[in-house]
């Protein structure tokens, strides 16, 4: 097996890029920007899909369905999720993690852009919210492809000592595409009327989308594919189609799936409760105004934007197991009281919710060290995307949905809290299954880390 140090960033080597040597931090500040900067343009379309809600709804929802339209656009491009991570993910396992990056950063870019151009109900009748529909399936499919990807290619190129601090700056590209995303849209309503902000100002950061799509294609395509991936490569073990990749991954490895399965479904439920459901939840159920839950959001972001890193090299001394227990019971206990504070006035919506997202910080700042890991290198890609975009579908992208028609017609405020803790409690099911890979090395064609005493337990009963 090569070393997990570089002494120099040759095309030819499969070593590991080193951060003490400057060809080395070159190398890994190209591999986060073309990581990053495809999240952060996914996350910039929910951004601004979230901060113009009540545009969107006027536009394309005018009628009896409402808000709850809106939130099922913002659902319904989940559903084509896990078709993409089981489409993109074997592709990327076979040839490569690069090339696939390629095309799923410009799918997405093109599709947000085009939201833009779209006509509303008034003008093209039911057409209008049908082609609304389409383009975030479009965006769905795609997305089932970057966001695994992305993770991967980070993790592949990060030393095995400082995955947790290198893999954090890609959630730290999710908030700032979000934040992006979010600040745009709050940027245009202070300079616009209202009346200029429903009728055309709304799609102006969707086209935005466009050129952070291109900039992201120009990064990833100056890298070379990853050192763990080139390495089974030139060993001759990546074999076969994207099917046998699929075939082994479902045969083989059923355990770890179900182990991320369980933890994303805590992830992402307090992921899209807090940054995608939480403005409209602001506006519509503590009666604030579009500006004030925009930047109470904004506020939250930051704070979590300059914590991440900093959680993400905690994790590389601590481990991700300890992490995780420490965010999956500080929710679980603290999401109750936490929600009733925002609902007492916009100071306090602006702590509870900061609390809040530093309580989830050490989940989001962990995914790219915690999940790649849980998978060999043959299936990884297919392994993450497939797992993460099924219970992300199921759960994640339909909690703004679900929080909004509970909250809506049984009128208990509280219950985006209540959803959240159950979440962390199927979260905290699973966790004790994961293998603590702080540290190993993730290449080669067996599962990192040690078997864990309830994996034993489990295989022994």
């Amino acid at each position: 097996m090569t070393t997990n140090t570089a002494k120099g960033s040759g095309s030819s080597s499969t070593a590991l890029p080193d951060p003490e040597t400057p060809e080395g931090r070159k190398l890994l500040r190209k591999a986060i920007g073309a990581s990053a900067i495809g999240n952060a343009t996914e996350w910039y379309d929910y951004g601004v899909y979230a901060a113009t809600a009540t545009y969107l709804t006027q536009a394309f929802f005018p009628g009896d369905l409402g808000t709850i339209g809106t939130m099922l656009g913002f659902a319904v491009s989940f559903a084509l999720r896990p078709l993409g991570g089981m489409v993109w993910g074997p592709i990327g396992d076979r040839i490569g993690r690069k090339a696939v990056l390629a095309m799923t950063i410009m799918l997405i870019s093109v599709a947000t852009a085009l939201i833009g151009v779209l006509p509303t109900q008034a003008v093209a009748g039911i057409w209008a919210p049908i082609l609304l529909i389409a383009l975030r399936v479009v965006q769905g499919f795609s997305t089932g492809g970057e966001y695994g990807g992305a993770a991967t290619f980070m993790a592949e190129y990060a030393p095995d000592k400082k995955r947790g601090k290198y893999g954090s700056f890609l959630e730290f590209g999710t908030l700032a595409g979000f934040v992006m995303g979010t600040a745009f849209v709050l940027f245009l309503e202070l300079g616009l009327t209202d009346d200029q902000m429903q009728t055309w100002g709304w799609r102006i950061p969707f086209f935005f989308a466009l050129p952070l799509g291109l900039v992201g294609l120009y990064l990833r395509n100056q890298m070379e594919d990853t050192p763990v991936f080139r390495e089974m490569e030139q060993k001759g073990e990546i074999e076969g189609t994207a099917w046998t990749r699929f075939v082994d991954l479902l045969r083989d490895y059923r355990r770890p799936i179900l182990i991320m399965f369980g933890m994303v479904i805590a992830l992402n439920v307090v992921n899209y409760t807090l940054l995608a459901y939480l403005p409209t939840y602001l506006q519509n159920n503590i009666g604030m105004s579009t500006t004030t839950g925009t930047v109470t959001i904004l506020i939250g972001e930051l704070v979590m934007m300059a914590l991440i890193p900093f959680f993400g090299q905690l994790s590389d001394r601590t481990g991700r197991k300890p992490m995780w227990w420490a965010s999956l019971i500080g929710l679980f206990v603290f999401a109750l009281p936490l929600f009733w504070l925002m609902g007492q006035g916009f100071v306090w919506a602006i702590i509870g919710f900061v609390i809040l997202g530093v309580l989830y910080i050490p989940q989001l700042a962990t995914i790219s060290a915690t999940f790649p890991a849980m998978f060999p290198t043959q299936v990884r890609y297919a392994g993450f995307a497939i797992s993460y975009n099924v219970a992300t579908a199921a759960f994640g992208g339909t909690a703004p949905l679900v929080n909004d028609a509970v909250t809506q017609n049984d009128g208990w405020d509280l219950f985006p809290a209540g959803y959240m803790m159950i979440a962390c409690a199927i979260g905290m099911i699973a966790l004790p299954f994961l293998r603590e890979t702080a540290g190993c090395s993730i290449r080669g064609t067996e599962i990192p880390g040690e078997e864990t005493s309830a994996e034993k337990s489990l295989t022994n009963a």
